[in-house]
């Protein structure tokens, strides 16, 4: 699911946008494409909260900071990772530790097992983000969130970004309508050659792995159409 179909309240709220939109425009002001005012994202003298802590999130933090803005928040729905590798995490797999980058240490408030739960506004134009603790439970094997009672607090925000990435591919349209299988996470189900379980429907990158890194979209885009082109001959 992308966070375009998440039902948040008060998510149409002037001032919430997602992230890819706010860097993409960016980039084009850089590259000398002028930005009409009334289309413009702009940080500056503004309270930013940017929701999702990854990469995107990131990035988000970095170019807030550079428009000048008047504050940036990043919050995370996931625990705060340890510093150094848990027993359970050894090299040389991919360490599960507390990352900062360059535009975390050109300042900004990071907070986790936080959870937004919806946008507030005043005349149509956003004021605040409600937002409440969350706690992660291993039930059966699965980690479950579950919020904390009394735990709802609200964060001053006049522009939201958001970074949250996705859970899985969009079931409702095409695949739903071509009756392919699925992962126990919602992701489309593959062969070694990623065949789905219609034999003339192939399918490669984040859809059948979930969010992963461009790299791997461009290594499975490949393996892909190697595949394509073999059913056909």
């Amino acid at each position: 699911m992308h966070p375009r179909d998440l039902p948040i309240p008060g998510r149409d709220l002037d001032g919430v946008h997602f992230a890819m939109d706010f860097l993409a425009q960016q980039n084009r002001i850089m590259d000398g494409i002028s930005i009409p005012n009334d289309s413009r994202i702009s940080a500056e003298g503004r309270n930013v909260l940017v929701i999702g802590g990854g990469d995107t999130g990131s990035d988000c933090v970095g170019t807030s900071i550079r428009q000048k803005a008047k504050s940036v928040t990043q919050i995370e729905i996931l625990p705060q990772p340890p510093e150094k590798r848990a027993a359970d995490n050894p090299w040389p797999y991919y360490g599960k530790t507390m990352k900062i980058t360059t535009s975390h240490q050109e300042g900004c408030k990071r907070r986790w097992s936080l959870s937004s739960i919806q946008f507030n506004g005043l005349q149509q134009g956003l004021v605040s983000t409600d937002v409440e603790t969350v706690k992660w439970e291993k039930i059966d094997g699965k980690f479950t969130m579950k919020a904390v009672p009394g735990s709802k607090e609200t964060i001053e925000s006049d522009l939201v970004l958001l970074a949250m990435g996705f859970v899985h591919p969009v079931i409702a349209g095409l695949v739903a309508d071509l009756g392919i299988d699925l992962t126990e996470r919602n992701n489309i189900k593959v062969s070694t050659n990623h065949q789905t379980t219609i034999s003339n429907v192939f399918a490669a990158g984040d859809a059948i792995t979930g969010a992963s890194l461009v790299v791997s979209a461009i290594a499975s885009g490949r393996k892909v159409a190697k595949s394509v082109d073999d059913f056909l001959k």
